[in-house]
């Protein structure tokens, strides 16, 4: 006997409700912790007397929770080291500037300062609107085709997954105050992706249920149905996916870990919604307006 899914949708709606009201008091309370993406920042051009690699430099700013800045090398470069370290880092004040210079001097030895200076955000709202107008433009052509394809209940009900989806990882990162630079936003917008790949799979197979539905089963059972039917391939394609993610999450260095996490929590979401909202919610629909 198969697990009830569509007649325990209250109980899925309440989980979710939960989730997402506590991500949206803390945005409302806490707010969110912006990189230099968005709120700017200082720029370190330093020449070091010996080469020095990425990781090195990454390494000493830990001392100061500056290990997620840009760091690139510039000029030349030797095995992956190189003399002339360009550093880009939140807005520093002259006290915690003095501090970085100690640190960077102490561990990988003496370096001339070529500049310091202090920058806007690059992109900033700029990017936040950009954002949201594909995000936006995305989910119109998705209702558009997918009420083609399927029919307007089911492209509305996608998106309201999708919506729970990026509610759910905005809320995580708000709550726990990690960094949201451009690195982010691009992780949404592979969220929606996926999100709306796995929903459209079930949606699918409960059309084509829909097609030979004896007149005596109740709609939810033939939902029901649908949703197993496909649950095996859900079950490889998200384990999969998260294994990836959480491959590049472990081993995949600092400057990915809030990419990577991003993915994770998203794709998680994504699986959840695909089966235990959007499915319901057209049943809902569909019961309350045949």
């Amino acid at each position: 006997m198969k697990f009830d899914i569509i007649r325990r949708s209250k109980l899925w709606f309440a989980i979710s409700a939960l989730l997402i009201s506590v991500g949206l008091v803390s945005m409302l309370t806490r707010g969110f912790n912006l990189g230099i993406d968005f709120a700017g920042g200082a720029i370190l051009d330093l020449r070091f007397e010996q080469a020095v690699s990425v990781s090195a430099v990454r390494d000493a700013l830990k001392g100061q929770n500056l290990e997620n800045s840009t760091i690139q090398l510039a000029g030349d470069t030797v095995d992956g080291k190189g003399r002339n370290v360009f550093i880009r880092t939140h807005a520093l004040e002259d006290e915690e500037r003095r501090a970085v210079m100690a640190d960077l001097q102490k561990q990988l030895g003496a370096f001339d300062v070529l500049r310091v200076e202090k920058v806007g955000a690059v992109i900033g709202e700029e990017l936040t609107r950009q954002a949201l107008l594909a995000m936006l433009i995305s989910w119109i052509l998705m209702i558009l085709y997918i009420t083609y394809r399927f029919e307007f209940r089911f492209a509305v009900s996608g998106v309201i997954a999708l919506i729970h989806d990026l509610l759910i990882v905005i809320g995580v990162f708000s709550l726990f105050q990690l960094e949201i630079d451009a690195a982010f936003v691009a992780a949404l917008l592979t969220i929606i992706g996926y999100s709306i790949n796995d929903t459209i799979v079930i949606f699918d197979r409960i059309r084509e249920n829909m097609k030979s539905r004896r007149r005596s089963e109740p709609l939810a059972e033939m939902v029901d149905r649908s949703i197993w039917q496909t649950m095996t391939r859900s079950i490889y394609t998200v384990m999969t996916v998260l294994f990836a993610t959480a491959a590049l999450y472990w081993f995949g260095g600092d400057t990915t870990k809030n990419f990577s996490l991003a993915l994770l929590v998203g794709f998680i979401a994504g699986a959840y919604s695909s089966v235990f909202i959007a499915s319901p919610i057209w049943v809902w629909w569909r019961t309350a307006r045949p």
